[in-house]
């Protein structure tokens, strides 16, 4: 008798509250409530970014720089990644696979739909207005025309005073 592989649920991750707003949404909405069979394998995966394209184009005094850039990116991710480790954790959710890739996080999140043959991309909306996204690019609006698969975008409700 063969048995089905789960299909597989990418959840990308950065330093924001709205990507571990993101990754909550999807661990009460697909692991809580299924605790001894989810219906997905979950890989947590976060982008961090290349020090070069965080230093930029400084001239020569960069190469000095990217050391201690490339350090504080390693930290950055390790805190994401804990993080993200202690809310599911938290949540009873223990069979997590989690990565850092380096790169774009575009490149690196359309590449790991394709590497895990993930059925469904989840990330969190940062929100920003019509003039941000254009300035600064979107990066679930770029998953959403270029990932093959299913991207949710979670965006965090507002708090009403």
């Amino acid at each position: 008798m063969a048995t089905t592989e789960k299909p597989t649920m990418l959840v990308g991750i950065d330093d924001s509250h709205h990507s571990l707003y993101a990754l909550e949404w999807t661990l009460d909405h697909f692991f809580t409530i299924f605790p001894s069979n989810p219906p997905f394998k979950l890989v947590v995966l976060h982008a961090k970014a290349l020090p070069s394209s965080v230093v930029g184009l400084a001239g020569p005094g960069a190469v000095d720089i990217v050391p201690m850039v490339d350090a504080d990116l390693k930290k950055t991710a390790a805190r994401v990644v804990e993080a993200a480790k202690q809310m599911c954790s938290s949540k009873s959710v223990h069979d997590v696979q989690f990565e850092v890739m380096e790169g774009d996080p575009r490149n690196v999140l359309c590449e790991a739909v394709e590497k895990y043959h993930a059925s469904m991309l989840v990330l969190g909306s940062h929100g920003y207005g019509a003039i941000k996204r254009a300035v600064l690019g979107s990066v679930s609006d770029y998953c959403v025309h270029h990932a093959h698969c299913t991207v949710t975008i979670v965006k965090k409700p507002k708090i009403k005073h």
